[in-house]
């Protein structure tokens, strides 16, 4: 059952995956449509799943569930990744490779591989205040307060010196 995203409460579980690249404005259009189509059909064990999503800068697909009301099963994950499998083939673009990283350089948002934000760091490229979104956030409170953070309050904090 598809809600707006902000009627989710913050408890609701959310999971991130961001694109190695900007979505067009038609792919835009067209991922949101499936999106609400995945989530109106989205079960667990045969009962609804009160959920939404969200698309962020262009590249970030924000999935989130209340599981106030039914709690994602197995079977409900793995049909969510096979969803967003499902995208990536489409639109040839990766959404699940998490040793990747994303950050502001201004009002762009840079992606690279971990090694190469490593370095980055290592060359004091980006800073403790460099702004990096943290994927690895886990209900709606914390993505809201802590996905979009400087480099030195995430888990990125490793990389600087």
């Amino acid at each position: 059952m598809f809600v707006p995203f902000e009627n989710l409460p913050d408890s609701s579980r959310v999971w991130i995956y961001q694109a190695n690249r900007s979505f067009t404005e038609q792919e835009q259009q067209e991922i949101e449509k499936k999106l609400q189509e995945f989530i109106e059909s989205w079960t667990a064990h045969g009962a609804d799943l009160k959920a939404s999503f969200e698309l962020k800068y262009k590249r970030f697909i924000i999935l989130g569930l209340d599981q106030k009301m039914n709690v994602a099963t197995g079977c409900s994950i793995d049909a969510s990744v096979h969803f967003i499998q499902q995208l990536e083939k489409e639109y040839n673009v990766d959404l699940l490779d998490k040793m990747n990283v994303s950050y502001k350089q201004g009002e762009h948002i840079a992606y690279k591989e971990l090694t190469a934000f490593r370095k980055m760091a290592k060359e004091k490229a980006v800073s403790p205040k460099t702004i990096v979104f943290n994927n690895l956030v886990n209900t709606k409170a914390e993505y809201l307060s802590d996905w979009e953070v400087p480099a030195s309050e995430s888990w990125h904090k490793r990389f600087l010196n």
